[in-house]
C-alpha cells in the first residue's frame, strides 16, 4: 500500500515525550502523520513530513481541520475534563480508530488503586470512547522511566543528595519509547481493536534503587536520603495540584513492602524485550548531567 492510500493518523500531544516518538514510528512505517499542537511554532520541532495543525482540546471545533480525512487518532488527554465528551463526539464523526493513552486504574495492585482524579478522568473518557462503537485500543503505561528526570535530575545535576519519600516503594519503570512503539503499532496495524494493555518495564526496582542505577550509569555514587511525606508536600507546593501530590504519596506508601506489578505486554506486542531502566538512563545520561536548554 502506498502512503497516499493510507489515511493519515492524527497525533495529539505531538510534542510530548510519548507523542513525539509515536510520530517517528508511524513515519518509519510509511504512515502519513498529522500533529495537533497548541502553538504553530511547534512545527519547527517536528519532521518536515508531518502535517501540523493548531488546535486545542478545550475548543473541540478547533480539531475539525485536523480530523477531516484522518483515519485514526492517538488521544493524549492534556486538558480539563469539561470538553471530553464533545471532543470524543468529534473524533467519532471523522475517524474509525482511537488509541487512548490511559492509566492502569483498573489494575488490582495497591499502587494503582489510590484515589486519583486523573484516573477518574481516564475512566470517563474510556466510557465515552466505548459508547461510540469505534475501533478502539487502550494502552496503560505504569510509572514512566522519564519521570526520573523531573524528580531527581535537578539534585543529581547539582551534585546534591537525592531526598525523596518512600524510597522502598517498588515500581517497574517502563521505557517511554516502548509505550510509543506499542501506540504506533496499534494505530496502523490490525489485530489490536478492543485491546487493553498495561505496559510496564521488565524489572521491579525501588525508588532508592532507581537512583542507584542512575549513579551506576554516571559512574558516581548518588546519596539517597528518605524524606517525610510532609516535607514532600511542603517542597512540592505550587509544582503540582495537591490532589496529585496526595495521590503519589498514597501510591508510594501502598507500594512499600509489595512486589511491583510487572506485565509482559510490551514483549507480547512488539516481539522484542522491553527496555530496562538502566538502558533508558544510559541513553539519556546527559540529561542527568546537563541542564536543559532554556533553564
Amino acid at each position: 500500500m502506498n502512503q497516499t492510500d493510507t489515511p493519515p493518523v492524527l497525533v495529539t500531544g505531538a510534542t510530548g515525550r510519548i507523542g513525539r516518538v509515536v510520530i517517528d514510528h508511524l513515519l518509519d512505517a510509511g504512515v502519513p502523520v498529522r500533529a495537533l499542537t497548541h502553538r504553530s511554532e511547534a512545527a519547527a520541532t517536528l519532521p518536515a513530513r508531518v502535517e501540523v495543525f493548531t488546535g486545542d482540546l478545550t475548543v473541540p471545533e478547533s480539531l475539525d481541520p485536523a480530523l477531516k480525512g484522518a483515519g485514526a487518532v492517538f488521544l493524549v488527554w492534556t486538558a480539563p475534563p469539561q470538553t471530553a465528551e464533545a471532543v470524543v463526539e468529534r473524533l467519532a464523526a471523522h475517524v474509525r480508530r482511537i488509541v487512548f493513552l490511559s492509566s492502569p486504574h483498573q489494575t488490582p495492585h495497591p499502587f494503582f488503586q489510590q484515589p486519583n482524579p486523573m484516573a477518574a478522568l481516564h475512566a470517563d473518557i474510556e466510557r465515552l470512547i466505548a459508547a461510540t462503537g469505534l475501533e478502539s485500543t487502550v494502552i496503560r503505561p505504569g510509572m514512566l522511566a522519564s519521570n526520573s528526570l523531573a524528580w531527581w535530575a535537578p539534585a543529581i545535576r547539582a551534585g546534591e543528595v537525592v531526598r525523596w519519600p518512600y524510597g522502598a516503594a517498588e515500581t517497574a519503570p517502563v521505557d517511554d519509547r516502548d509505550v510509543a512503539a506499542v501506540a504506533a503499532r496499534t494505530l496502523h496495524q490490525d489485530g489490536y481493536v478492543g485491546g487493553d494493555y498495561v505496559l510496564t518495564g521488565p524489572e521491579p526496582l525501588t525508588q532508592a534503587a532507581q537512583v542507584g542505577v542512575i549513579g551506576d550509569v554516571l559512574g558516581r555514587r548518588i546519596a539517597f536520603e528518605e524524606m517525610t511525606p510532609d516535607e514532600f508536600r511542603s517542597l512540592s507546593a505550587g509544582t503540582a495540584p495537591s490532589s496529585v501530590i496526595d495521590m503519589l504519596l498514597a501510591a508510594w506508601s501502598a507500594a512499600v513492602g509489595r512486589p511491583a506489578y510487572v506485565t509482559t505486554a510490551v514483549a507480547d506486542l512488539l516481539g522484542t524485550a522491553p527496555g530496562t531502566f538502566h538502558q533508558w538512563v544510559a541513553d539519556h545520561a546527559t540529561m542527568f548531567t546537563e541542564a536543559p536548554e532554556g533553564s
